[in-house]
């Protein structure tokens, strides 16, 4: 009797160790398979954490001079220089869910009080794979890859020169695009008390997008804070270096910009974020580069385009669940007589939106937008946008 028991006890320790087995064999096969398997330098010493959002949005945009182009960026989400000017007008009805968003942060302790930071992010917008016409598929596209390490910083991510802390809330991606720096690029940066020090990666766009540049962007910038808000300033410094075809020749200039901006509280959660920026070559920085860095004038000489772009916005709190924005954005540019006369010579728009979350992790949103863009020849069209959205975040 005591040899079955003991042949039973050995027999139900191999099939729990086997049931483990097919446990664990199962759960690395659905990681797999889902994308999610973590190799490398991971140990017990190193967490990696899930977060993002989930979002599906639906538009009804008109304008009155052009049409946007079905499939195009501008269907998604706001562009500022698409707003089309000349054309017939038309409307259009636009469904996705291609914002949604995973992002992935890994810490791996070093053992002496010191940690390592990994950042990983992407998200479905911009690419070209996919259509509308049966399955709305989208291919991923990277947003944020970058390493931390003490006070610095490497890879890519939000350029120093933004104030990501004074974006307004908006149904729409960006929002009021118009007059914010928006930049993701590849970078080294050193952050400390407030002050931050960093070289991007260079891109001059001057009729087309130019990679002749020798020198990275530099930025520096500071950010002072308290229980009032806060407020940041970032200067810009950038060679710009392009190649004419007409000439045969590459030229370069200089590029220099300044940014102000940042975040006022007020009582019961209400606040008011702001911005202005302005700088002679900083034109892809701004507006989802709404304007060149620089044209070639008549002599195939690179000469920089002066630029300025402004933002406010007003966030009130109805309740525990609701707030309501109101927002405005502007983004001028100093057009010359040697530059094409379609250039666009001025952008602005405004929104107001209304969000109510019902349980914390889930927004519902509407919000009316109204845009428009004139040219250096006096020709200007707009658009009207209703916009609704379903989020989760997680």
């Amino acid at each position: 009797m005591r040899d079955l028991l003991q042949n039973f006890k050995s027999n139900t320790s191999v099939m729990e160790n086997m049931k483990n087995t097919f446990k664990k064999t199962t759960l690395a096969m659905t990681m797999a398979a889902a994308g999610l398997v973590f190799t490398g330098a991971a140990s017990a010493d190193t967490t990696v954490k899930v977060s993002g959002y989930l979002k599906a949005t639906a538009m009804y945009t008109t304008t009155n001079d052009g049409s946007l182009a079905g499939g195009s960026v501008p269907r998604s989400f706001y562009v500022p220089s698409a707003t089309p000017v000349g054309g017939e007008s038309s409307s259009a009805f636009d469904a996705d869910a291609r914002e949604s968003r995973f992002r992935f942060v890994s810490s791996t302790d070093l053992g002496n009080g010191e940690k390592i930071t990994g950042l990983f992010e992407l998200d479905f917008q911009t690419t070209t794979e996919g259509n509308e016409a049966v399955s709305n598929s989208f291919a991923p596209r990277l947003r944020h890859a970058l390493i931390k390490y003490g006070n610095w910083s490497v890879g890519q991510t939000w350029s120093t020169f933004m104030n990501l802390g004074a974006l307004a809330e908006s149904v729409d991606f960006v929002g009021v695009s118009d007059g914010v720096p928006f930049v993701r690029q590849t970078q080294v940066r050193y952050s400390s008390n407030g002050f931050e020090f960093a070289l991007e990666n260079p891109e001059t766009l001057a009729a087309g997008i130019h990679d002749d540049n020798s020198v990275p962007d530099m930025i520096a910038g500071y950010t002072t804070k308290g229980d009032w808000g806060h407020v940041k300033v970032a200067g810009l410094l950038r060679q710009l270096r392009a190649y004419d075809p007409a000439t045969d020749t590459s030229s370069s200039d200089t590029g220099t910009g300044i940014a102000v901006s940042g975040k006022i509280q007020l009582d019961g959660g209400d606040n008011i974020v702001w911005g202005i920026n302005a700088g002679s070559g900083i034109g892809r920085y701004i507006g989802l580069a709404s304007a060149h860095d620089a044209y070639f004038d008549a002599n195939g000489d690179l000469e920089a385009i002066d630029t300025v772009g402004y933002y406010a916005a007003y966030r009130h709190v109805w309740d525990e669940s609701s707030r309501t924005t109101v927002m405005f954005a502007g983004h001028d540019i100093d057009v010359t007589s040697a530059m094409a006369q379609t250039t666009t010579e001025s952008v602005y728009s405004t929104r107001i939106n209304y969000i109510w979350s019902p349980v914390k992790p889930i927004s519902l949103g509407i919000e009316y937008a109204y845009a428009k863009r004139e040219l250096a020849n006096g020709a200007d069209g707009d658009m009207n946008r209703i916009q609704a959205m379903a989020k989760y975040v997680f």
